[in-house]
């Protein structure tokens, strides 16, 4: 019989590899025989694919990478749970899906470098939370507008996700576990470390800005 440990951490590992998968590098090999990582913003996600390879690319990397969050954690945690020695489900959920987004981050099947993290973040809470899911696509989406950079974006709707958990029970929404409560803390750091890059080109004025999300923006 295989001992719990072992188990935990080898469904630690398969989740990683789920979330290794590099679904933006395959698709900018398929389509245009190159590496997305060496075009656009130099970013293995769905918003430089967007950039260089148009929007229905970009959406199927989009929620592929979404649906690698979502797995390990809405799937694999509680196929294998009881086979672990937690006492939290909630618990291994979060440890299977912030796997899931290292892997993404930091996928093994392309040198350690993946994307930024907030699709397969996003499928993660999806899998543990909803309900916060479609309000900080909303913060995203408003920040966005106003300001043309999905980097700024990404950061205030991460930032947004642990004051959503603590305010949605007050409006009768059931209370987020204790495990994704303190997680939901830890994500705007991990968010703001991997978007250090984009930090350093708004600093220095040479991120790429999406004008056409800028809908109140004045023509000049």
């Amino acid at each position: 019989m295989i001992h719990p440990n072992i188990i935990f951490i080898l469904i630690l590992f398969i989740s990683y590899l789920i979330g290794s998968f590099p679904t933006s590098i395959i698709v900018g090999r398929a389509l245009r025989g190159i590496d997305i990582r060496e075009h656009g913003s130099g970013n293995a996600g769905g918003t430089n694919i967007f950039r260089v390879l148009g929007w229905k690319p970009a959406l199927f990397v989009v929620l592929f990478d979404i649906f690698k969050g979502w797995l390990p954690a809405a799937y694999l945690a509680k196929l294998y749970f009881e086979a672990t020695l937690l006492p939290d489900l909630g618990l291994f959920q979060v440890l299977c899906g912030f796997a899931a987004v290292l892997g993404h981050t930091y996928t093994v099947f392309a040198g350690f470098k993946g994307g930024k993290g907030v699709g397969t973040l996003a499928g993660m809470l999806i899998a543990l939370f909803p309900v916060a899911v479609p309000l900080c696509i909303l913060v995203f989406v408003i920040t966005l507008i106003f300001t043309g950079y999905v980097s700024i974006g990404s950061m205030i709707a991460s930032t947004s996700l642990p004051i959503l958990l603590l305010l949605l029970p007050i409006i009768g929404i059931e209370p987020a576990e204790l495990s994704l409560l303190i997680f939901s803390l830890l994500v705007p750091f991990f968010m703001i470390y991997t978007h250090r890059s984009n930090i350093s080109r708004l600093r220095n004025g040479t991120e790429n800005q999406f004008e056409k999300a800028m809908i109140f923006k004045k023509k000049s």
